[in-house]
C-alpha cells in the first residue's frame, strides 16, 4: 500500500483498529445489475477551502468505478465543480439556475455527460448567484431543487450536492432534498468551531423540511500528519462524533492541484497515487454504509 495513505484508526493510533479493522477491511461493492433510486448526499460545510469539490468530483469518480452511476450538481456560483471536469460553464445557456428559477426548463435540457464515465453533471455558473434572491419569495422555495432533481432520481444510484460555503437558501434547498449529508473537514481549530452550527443547521432542516435527513460522515481533509495540532483535531472530532467520521482520511498531496488544472479526476490522472486511492476507499465506505 501506498505509505502516504493511513485510515483514522492508524493516524490516532489505535491498536484494535490498525491491524485490520479500517477501510482495507471493507470489501470490494457487488456488481449491481440495475439502477437506481439515487441515494442524494449533499457535501456540504460553511468554511470554504475545506475540499468540498475535490471531494464531490473524486468520489463521483471512485463510485462510477465501482459500476455506480452518479450524478454531481454544481450549486455553488462559482462553478468550481464544472471546471473541475472540464465542462466550460462560462459558455453555457442552461444551468442549474434555470432549474431553479423555471419550472418550464425540463432538467434533461440541462444535463450534461462528462468525461468520466458514468459520472452526469448538472452545472452552475455566475448566474447562479442571483438565485437566492429571486426564490425568497417563492412558495415551497426550499423544494425547488427537489422538485427539478425528482424526474431523474431513478437513473442514478447516487446524486452529489457540491453546496457552496453558506448556509443560505441553495444549501438549504440541497440538505432539503438529501438522503444524508458529508461534511468534509480540514483538521484546524476554526473548522471545528463551524461544525457545531452546521449540524444545528442539519437539525433545524430535518425537523422541519426533510424527517429523512441524517449525518452520513465526515470526512477528514487536507490532513498533515506532521503536525500534533491536526491530529489532535482529528481525536476531538473523533471523540464527539464517534462511528461517523469516516476512517478514509484524505492527506495533503500536490496531485489535486494538478488534477484541477487537468479538469479530471485523481482516479484517471493519478490512478495509483495515495489521494486516488484514498477516494477509493471513500467510495467503498459510503457504498457499505448504505442508505
Amino acid at each position: 500500500m501506498d505509505p502516504a495513505l493511513f485510515s483514522r484508526a492508524e493516524l490516532l493510533g489505535s491498536e484494535s483498529d490498525a491491524a485490520g479493522d479500517g477501510f482495507e477491511a471493507i470489501p470490494e461493492p457487488q456488481p449491481l445489475s440495475s439502477h437506481g433510486p439515487a441515494v442524494t448526499v449533499a457535501v456540504c460545510n460553511q468554511k470554504g477551502g475545506v475540499g468540498k469539490t475535490t471531494s464531490t468530483i473524486n468520489l463521483a469518480a471512485a463510485l462510477a468505478e465501482y459500476g455506480r452511476r452518479v450524478l454531481v450538481v454544481d450549486l455553488d456560483p462559482q462553478g468550481a465543480l464544472s471546471a473541475g471536469l472540464g465542462v466550460p460553464h462560462h459558455e453555457l445557456d442552461l444551468t442549474v439556475y434555470n432549474l431553479l428559477i423555471d419550472s418550464s426548463v425540463a432538467t434533461d435540457e440541462v444535463l450534461v455527460r462528462t468525461r468520466v464515465d458514468g459520472v452526469d453533471l448538472i452545472p452552475a455558473n455566475i448566474d447562479l448567484s442571483a438565485a437566492e434572491i429571486q426564490l425568497v419569495n417563492e412558495v415551497g422555495r426550499e423544494q425547488a431543487l427537489n422538485r427539478a432533481l425528482y424526474p431523474i432520481a431513478d437513473r442514478y444510484d447516487f446524486i452529489l450536492i457540491d453546496c457552496q460555503p453558506s448556509l443560505g437558501l441553495l444549501t438549504v434547498n440541497a440538505l432539503t432534498c438529501s438522503d444524508n449529508v458529508v461534511i468534509p473537514m480540514e483538521c484546524e481549530y476554526f473548522a471545528l468551531r463551524g461544525l457545531a452550527l452546521l449540524t444545528d443547521t442539519i437539525d433545524k432542516v430535518r425537523d422541519r423540511l426533510n424527517p429523512r435527513l441524517h449525518l452520513g460522515g465526515i470526512l477528514i481533509t487536507m490532513f498533515d500528519r506532521r503536525t500534533i495540532h491536526a491530529r489532535d483535531v482529528l481525536s476531538r472530532v473523533v471523540e464527539v462524533f464517534g462511528d461517523r467520521v469516516f476512517d478514509t482520511v484524505i492527506t495533503r498531496t500536490v496531485r489535486f492541484p494538478e488534477t484541477t488544472v487537468a479538469g479530471e479526476p485523481i482516479t484517471s490522472w493519478a490512478p495509483k497515487s495515495a489521494g486516488a486511492q484514498a477516494y477509493r476507499a471513500l467510495a467503498r465506505e459510503i457504498i457499505a454504509r448504505g442508505r
